[in-house]
């Protein structure tokens, strides 16, 4: 798959767009950095790359403080050498003549999402969708229209390297930078760069409201701090579905939800219905289950069929209620076949795909009203604390997905002390597997 993408992309060229992509510019004095850089679906290297420089005026250059790993799927167009990572903080190293809104030595968190800051979709905050910073003509020939350009995160999103490394470049720097306050840890300060907005934005786009019976699929960091939100904007109920037991258990004991482990129950739609014989008002689709459960989709996969498969969003569809939402979160690459659009229509269910989350649009409302103030503590989520050095045994540990493992916070040589109440650091190879 990843070879007909690349090939496709190479025959029709880039798409124009108002930013530079590709390699790093070398900085005239020399030097490198150690990043993480793919290389094949199942090797992952740290490597010795170029340190960035500025390349245009708006340009920002971070030292990276912290940055994460994250279980996003089936990701088309990676290039061998890519430089992984979209999650990620730092303190500012340099800065285009173009910018003015930050200096060095500021200590800011970036968004996962490359936004122009001047098009019609930036205007209103909706920075995911920025018009003018991916230049993929396979994401427009999919889905139609680009999305905005993504750090690390594959030629599909413009192929910019990414944070999981000592630099990173930061086109349109003052707009893709959040200053930050000190009384806010690393910890917390880098997951408003994705999962804290991609969560809320979940919850809040799918009109969860108070009073509402809540089915999440997917109990990963996305599913635990949608369910946390759930909880802040007033749901009565909340059912978390999963089969990796830690998360089931961290669920139960840190939240307080009820949860149904499809290993066990295999039939989801029946064991809902016995739990809300009238149906649920919302369900949320925040899985990371991109492994059919059936044959039948097993096999499509198998043949390249399909590239998705549709057995979470049905049973999302079978257990709301009529006029119920669903909301999709996770990331879908292509086509699933078998979607059961009967049920979308008879029963006039709203299926809301969230998109990205537009980043820009809710990272100083979590900041200053739920951060700040307390009202969201991230730390029930943060887990872990690793080097650098063990990303690459780290990639091959999460897919795995350890007991106990959720969001882990990588730190580099710039990084500061674990904050308390904050993981101290460990190594993967410490880590029991099973």
């Amino acid at each position: 798959m990843q070879t007909a993408a690349n090939a496709y992309q190479a025959y029709t060229g880039p798409h124009p767009t108002a930013v530079e992509h590709g390699a790093i510019k070398s900085r005239a004095e020399g030097g490198t950095m150690k990043a993480l850089a793919w290389f094949g679906a199942q090797d992952v290297r740290l490597i010795d790359a170029p340190i960035p420089d500025v390349i245009e005026d708006g340009d920002v250059v971070l030292k990276v403080t912290g940055t994460t790993i994250c279980d996003h799927g089936e990701i088309l167009a990676m290039q061998k050498g890519d430089i992984l990572g979209h999650e990620f903080m730092g303190v500012v190293d340099r800065i285009g003549k173009g910018v003015t809104k930050l200096k060095p030595g500021d200590r800011v968190v970036t968004s996962f999402q490359i936004a122009c800051g001047k098009c019609s979709y930036c205007k209103r905050k909706l920075s995911s969708f920025c018009d003018r910073t991916n230049d993929s003509v396979l994401q427009e020939k999919m889905y139609g229209q680009r999305d905005a350009g993504f750090f690390g995160y594959s030629h599909f999103t413009g192929g910019y390297p990414g944070g999981q490394a000592e630099y990173v470049r930061v086109p349109f720097g003052e707009v893709n930078c959040l200053p930050l306050p000190n009384s806010v840890p690393d910890e917390a300060a880098l997951y408003l760069s994705d999962i804290l907005p991609t969560s809320y934005h979940c919850v809040v786009d799918t009109g969860v409201k108070e009073g509402d019976t809540v089915g999440i699929w997917g109990l990963g960091p996305i599913g635990l701090c949608a369910a946390r939100w759930c909880q802040l904007k007033g749901a009565k109920r909340i059912i978390g579905i999963d089969q990796v037991p830690s998360r089931l258990q961290m669920a139960k004991e840190r939240l307080g939800i009820e949860v149904v482990n499809f290993a066990e129950d295999k039939d989801v739609v029946k064991k809902l219905h016995e739990l809300v014989p009238e149906g649920l008002d919302c369900a949320l689709d925040c899985g990371t289950f991109h492994e059919p459960k059936s044959l039948i989709h097993k096999a499509q996969k198998l043949m390249m069929l399909e590239t998705d498969v549709p057995e979470t969003i049905n049973e999302c569809l079978m257990t709301v209620k009529k006029m119920g939402r669903v909301g999709i979160i996770a990331a879908y690459a292509g086509f699933a076949n078998g979607v059961n659009v009967g049920a979308i229509m008879e029963r006039g269910i709203r299926l809301i795909g969230n998109g990205q989350a537009p980043v820009h649009l809710y990272w100083e409302e979590i900041l200053n009203d739920y951060l700040l103030t307390g009202k969201f503590d991230p730390t029930f989520v943060v887990t872990h604390r690793v080097p650098l050095e063990d990303f690459a045994e780290l990639y091959h540990a999460f897919d795995k997905r350890p007991p106990g493992v959720e969001k882990v916070f990588v730190e580099t040589k710039f990084s500061n002390p674990a904050s308390t109440g904050y993981p101290k650091l460990s190594r993967v190879a410490e880590w029991p597997l099973k």
